[in-house]
């Protein structure tokens, strides 16, 4: 492996914080007879008590299925206002977007997060939002689900987390925020939401308004040198989003017993400017000539979606449950490029690019999960989905040989790149089944499989029709060695979701010097078997935890950059199915509190990452790496409960020597950014919460070197190096959050 010296240095730091931490937490145990943990102090594990900073509180682990269960009065110190609050407070806890299954393929099985037992309906729920909106005195209890089980509504997760709501005939809560952002360049946003839950009986509905600022200046300088290491010029770049995200969406179910139904909708508007500004300084000219150049960008960005499930329960205990999605997002934008030297004026129109996309899900699935013997239950069922893009890609220079036209914003049509009109669909059915074994009191194995079949047709400049078969089986083995340490060991085989705007020309938001991409209808789903162990160790009295996951995947058909030229004097690349790639790699995590130091309120966690892959370049011929080199990361946070004040950091870096994005043209090497995120927050009146953050508090850049050919990759000559960096954000947020 070949790491530059600065990513040995910042391995061996976060190599030296895990072994740290570890030690740290072993310090406050010992290992008693035949395998079991003895503690040191009285902790949180089989009903013994922690400290939380005030007094002692239970937490029991239910040897039975390996859980975790944190009851709410383990929370009371820390003045929490939301169920994240709480979350917040727990070590080595993440919580995962909600997803389908075999790369966002229809509604699927993903996610690890349930309320109440059940899943959240829809698919672009963000559940960390949900969490939000929940009031802390609203929770009974958290549970973190260890094992694997029939009874969840999620499948494939290391660990579930259950939010119980505590019972009652009635209630209602409120939930507002302010939110003030200070950017680097002075330009000052605000924005807010306000959520309200209520229940009567056996209704509940939660709706919530937000408007979330979301600009952003995105400054770059970039260098531009010659083959032989001569300066040829510079470029000066400055990027603006003016944007602001308003969200209104709703939750109800209504639950008897036997008879669950849930409901779920959302409709999100982001429309926004996108300005670019752009300075060129050419070294290479006597009087060192200057000249500008500036896009006007309006982009429309909306979409909606409407989810529900209903569920029914048998007196026996099986369950059978139908569920549903329809959605649609919209992505449209006009591009329009101006240039100019000093003493032009007005400035030309060069380019016209408009790029119009809308895609639409109808998905409905069917399952009945039941009981085999008192160890074993399976759950069957079927699911239809129907996805749908309709995109058009007008683009329009001054360089053409075709009379103008206002559709291509007065400027010549380019119809070699152009795609006046592209639909696609795909139908797709599959029917599963997933086996859920307890083998004894200390292993569990869950089984899979399922079978797709689908029907994809694309009409436009190319109208094709083709037809698709898979099986996915995945098993997944967990075995409690103690109570405390679990071995977990998947394999799984999954197929992604294609890109249907990849089937005809779109256009390339990253080359400023390309203008489209060729489209590619004979592009083929990926598959990839992947191939997981995974070991975690909870450390006695809540102390933390330690996990370590390695994991290789085979990857057929990889989607990546293929040559699609077809007139040698017009190279052009696309995205297509590029061979095998290998990947593999390991996840070492700690998160443990510093009880150590008698900060049993602190909380300090590290991450390291270790990636690698393989597959033979299109372009060169060579091998090449498909993805990163890993990353690692180090966050503290410490509770001072008597003061209802807590402070925290997070550092990121991420290891450079990835792959390069080798295209027709251009080598591209992106090197990720270092970032320090700090906190402070302070509890007024018991439920105000007044937080201010510091995103990317030092301004770190994010770098990229290019080198760009003349002809191509493949038999070109260096043309020139782009070495560029730019600052994406650096900003201050100051938040206001109360519930009543």
């Amino acid at each position: 492996m070949n790491f530059r010296t600065n990513d040995i240095c910042i391995m061996k730091v976060f190599s030296s914080a895990l072994i740290a931490s570890f030690l740290m937490a072993s310090s406050q145990f010992s290992f008693g007879q035949e395998g079991t943990v003895g503690a040191s102090s009285a902790g949180p594990a089989s009903g013994n008590s922690t400290s939380t900073g005030t007094d002692p509180v239970d937490m029991a682990v239910e040897d039975e299925d390996s859980t975790v269960v944190y009851p709410a009065e383990f929370f009371a110190s820390y003045n929490p206002v939301t169920a994240n609050d709480m979350l917040d407070r727990i070590p080595g806890l993440s919580i995962d977007n909600n997803g389908g299954g075999g790369g966002d393929r229809g509604l699927g099985t993903g996610g690890n997060l349930l309320i109440d037992g059940q899943r959240i309906a829809g698919k672009d729920n963000s559940p960390r939002d949900q969490l939000n909106r929940i009031a802390a005195r609203e929770v009974q209890r958290i549970e973190i689900i260890r094992n694997t089980s029939g009874e969840l509504a999620v499948r494939g997760a290391s660990q579930v987390v259950n939010i119980v709501l505590i019972p009652s005939a009635s209630r209602s809560s409120t939930s507002v925020e302010l939110v003030n952002r200070l950017n680097h360049d002075d330009t000052f946003e605000t924005g807010g939401s306000i959520a309200h839950s209520r229940q009567i009986g056996n209704f509940q509905a939660l709706i919530n308004f937000e408007a979330r600022p979301n600009y952003e200046n995105r400054e770059t300088r970039e260098a531009r040198i010659g083959p032989s290491g001569e300066q040829l010029g510079t470029l000066f770049e400055t990027e603006i989003r003016d944007q602001d995200e308003y969200t209104v969406s709703s939750n109800m179910s209504y639950n008897t017993g036997a008879h669950r139904v849930q409901f779920n909708t959302q409709f999100r508007d982001s429309d926004h400017p996108n300005p670019v500004f752009r300075d060129f300084i050419d070294h290479t000219a006597s009087d060192a000539g200057l000249s500008f150049e500036e896009e006007q960008v309006d982009r429309v960005e909306n979409d909606w979606e409407i989810g529900g499930d209903y569920e029914y329960r048998f007196d026996s205990g099986a369950r059978a449950s139908l569920l549903f999605v329809v959605n649609e997002e919209v992505r449209d934008y006009v591009r329009e490029r101006f240039r100019a030297d000093p003493a032009d004026s007005p400035a030309e129109k060069n380019l016209f690019i408009e790029s119009n996309s809308t895609t639409s899900e109808k998905i409905v699935q069917g399952n009945y999960n039941f009981s085999l013997t008192a160890a074993q239950s399976l759950r069957v069922g079927m699911e239809r989905a129907d996805t749908q893009l309709d995109s058009s890609l007008l683009i329009g220079s001054n360089s053409g040989s075709l009379p103008p036209s206002p559709d291509y914003g007065g400027l010549s049509p380019e119809p070699s790149i152009s795609n006046p009109g592209t639909s696609v669909q795909e139908i797709r059915y599959e029917g599963f089944a997933f086996h859920n074994w307890t083998l004894n009191d200390r292993m569990a194995l869950e089984s899979s499989l399922v079978y797709e079949t689908s029907e994809i047709s694309q009409t436009g400049l190319v109208s094709k029709t083709r037809d698709f078969q898979f099986w996915r089986p995945a098993v997944d083995y967990r075995f409690n060695i103690t109570d405390n340490f679990q071995f977990r060991a998947s394999a799984e085989r999954t197929i992604s979701q294609l890109s249907f705007s990849n089937f005809a020309a779109t256009a390339d938001d990253d080359d400023r010097d390309v203008n489209a991409d060729a489209g590619n209808p004979e592009l083929v789903p990926e598959k990839r078997w992947r191939y997981e162990a995974e070991v975690e160790y909870r450390l006695p009295d809540d102390a933390g935890v330690l996990n370590t996951r390695v994991f290789y995947d085979v990857v057929n058909d990889y989607i990546g950059n293929i040559n699609a030229t077809i007139d040698p004097d017009n190279p052009i690349s696309a995205t297509g199915n590029v061979g095998t790639a290998n990947r593999w790699g390991m996840f070492i995590n700690t998160s443990t509190r510093l009880g150590y130091f008698d900060m049993p309120d602190a909380i300090i966690s590290a991450d390291l990452a270790l990636f690698d892959s393989e597959i033979t370049d299109p372009f060169l011929g060579n091998t090449q790496r498909t993805g990163g080199r890993g990353f690692g990361s180090l966050s503290f946070r410490h509770d001072v409960t008597g003061l209802g004040l807590s402070y925290g950091l997070e550092y990121r870096h991420p290891i450079h020597g990835g792959n390069l994005d080798i295209d027709i043209n251009t080598i591209t090497r992106n090197d990720g950014r270092q970032s320090w995120d700090m906190f402070v927050s302070k509890v007024f009146f018991d439920d105000v919460t007044f937080r201010l953050d510091s995103d990317n508090t030092f301004g770190d850049s994010r770098c990229r070197e290019r080198l760009r050919f003349n002809g191509t990759t493949i038999d070109g000559t260096l043309q020139r190096l782009e070495d560029s960096c730019s600052s994406r954000y650096q900003r201050l947020t100051l938040s206001v959050q109360t519930t009543f």
